[in-house]
């Protein structure tokens, strides 16, 4: 039989996955990578009909860099960070881009939420804070996303510092 008290301490209270936000998704890298590879097919012909044959290779290379960067950006993509909060327990997981996990915890009564914001721009930096330990989190996100979490959060630890 289970306690009623542990059933409320495990029930998440607050939950929110936090994505970096890619705007090009993988068909349009695809198209993407199509309309440069066919003009740097067609500029490549256009050097090697004048003469310039060495230019074409340069082409090739420039199509090979910018497939490795996308590849590069769509990988630090895969990176995450996931905030749950119960009664009890406020848990920050953190998932690198390699998939290597780090867990950190606070009190949720204890735990605080500090923003700093900019006038023009918004918030700039938000950071968990609770005994003198400091958590950055969030940093990935646009201004706007930053500001929802920030309302969203705030919110919710007030409603479980006054449960």
């Amino acid at each position: 039989m289970t306690d009623r008290n542990d059933d409320e301490a495990r029930t998440v209270l607050f939950a929110a996955t936090l994505k970096p936000y890619r705007s090009l998704s993988p068909r349009g890298f695809a198209l993407l990578l199509m309309f440069i590879g066919g003009t740097c097919f067609a500029s490549g012909l256009l050097f090697w009909s004048m003469g310039a044959w060495p230019i074409a290779g340069f082409f090739g290379l420039d199509i090979l860099a910018i497939q490795i960067a996308f590849r590069l950006n769509y990988r630090a993509a895969r990176a995450c960070e996931i905030v749950e909060m119960t009664a009890h327990e406020l848990l920050v997981r953190r998932i690198a881009a390699n998939g290597r996990t780090q867990e950190f915890r606070f009190n949720p009564y204890w735990a605080r939420l500090e923003v700093d914001r900019v006038p023009d721009w918004g918030i700039t930096r938000m950071a968990l804070t609770s005994h003198g330990k400091s958590l950055s989190i969030g940093g990935f996100l646009n201004p706007d996303d930053r500001e929802s979490f920030a309302n969203d959060f705030s919110d919710a630890l007030a409603a479980t510092r006054r449960a």
